[in-house]
């Protein structure tokens, strides 16, 4: 009868230490998860973004960045620092303002969509190619209804 009480007592503290270990192990991954959540938050929140919220001032950026990419000649050795840059631009642009009620309206926004589709869609599909003349001059035309509609207030 002894030796059934000592395993008894030796299952109960067992039991005990194996409950406060689970408590343990339960605070410490809920408290990486918190960390973890606030580090996230943080890093995710700080953004490396250059828009500054101002829709035409950082319109009118983009369109100065695009036109610089644009120009660049095709030898040029900082060619494709540029159009990363200019890709970088056009998907900044579009998560800041696509989903923005107030700008997605406007004239200028619609307008500057079609052309960050168009250039983009350019760099996506033949990223080894020169923009040709065409789209380079029907983005110019672009740019300038633009600038055209933000010093209209549209």
């Amino acid at each position: 009868m002894i030796p059934r009480i000592q395993i008894r007592d030796t299952i109960d503290i067992d039991l005990s230490i194996c409950s406060q270990n689970m408590l343990m192990k339960r605070y410490w991954s809920r408290l990486l998860a918190l960390v973890l959540v606030v580090v996230i938050g943080l890093t995710g929140c700080s953004g490396g973004s250059e828009l500054t919220g101002d829709y035409q001032q950082d319109t009118l950026n983009i369109v100065s960045v695009l036109r610089e990419a644009l120009d660049a000649p095709d030898d040029a050795p900082n060619k494709a620092e540029s159009q990363a840059e200019a890709r970088k631009k056009i998907n900044e642009f579009a998560a800041r303002y696509q989903r923005n009620a107030s700008v997605s309206g406007l004239s200028s926004f619609t307008t500057m969509r079609t052309a960050l589709n168009s250039l983009a869609g350019h760099y996506s599909s033949y990223p080894n190619r020169p923009v040709p003349e065409k789209l380079k001059n029907r983005l110019e035309k672009e740019f300038k209804q633009v600038e055209n509609a933000l010093r209209r207030g549209a």
